[in-house]
């Protein structure tokens, strides 16, 4: 189907043409707004979040519930996962190497852990560049995370019987800047 022609209005001879229509208006910059933090459908809680895995066995399904396939079994507990969505008692979550799946709540718990990235990493007595070691830790080494101060680059954590400070781009389970007690 073609569209249909339609005459064009004919201006009378000597009649003036109109004046040219007013350019558009420039887009303008959007008002600068904080972002609110999004907030779980479920819980309640910001969105997203660090959790931990609760058991020894956690099943990642393609979907939120039962009916939907299991992608992968996690075998690790405490590891760190990233809460990214809910949907009533699943949570849509992204692990350390950013497989994303569901899991149900009651495999997570909020105590919070971290796992080492990149390279060997000192574990130090102080939070300091220069402080003795505690331990060395490796790449994938899963541990508690203790404490952090809001905007500190130092975090308290425990791996074991094992205390100390680790920096905060030496491990996954942590946003920059943010507070954990």
């Amino acid at each position: 189907i073609r569209p249909r022609k339609t005459a064009r209005p004919q201006r009378p001879a000597g009649q003036p043409a109109a004046p040219p229509p007013a350019p558009a208006p420039l887009p303008q910059p959007a008002p600068e707004k904080s972002p609110e933090p999004q907030k779980g459908t479920a819980t309640g809680l910001p969105l997203p979040r660090f959790a931990a895995l609760r058991a020894d066995e956690v099943n990642l399904r393609a979907g939120p519930g039962t009916r939907y396939p299991i992608e992968w079994v996690y075998k690790r507990r405490d590891l760190p996962v990233e809460i990214e969505r809910e949907f009533e008692v699943w949570r849509l979550v992204s692990d350390p190497e950013g497989v994303k799946g569901w899991v149900h709540e009651a495999t997570l718990t909020g105590r919070r852990s971290f796992v080492v990235t990149g390279e060997q990493r000192a574990m130090r007595r102080t939070a300091d560049d220069h402080a003795a070691p505690v331990a060395y830790l490796k790449p994938g080494v899963v541990g508690r995370l203790l404490s952090c101060a809001a905007g500190a680059d130092w975090c308290q954590v425990q791996v074991g019987e094992y205390r100390g400070y680790l920096k905060r781009g030496d491990f996954w389970g942590s946003y920059a800047g943010e507070a954990v007690d």
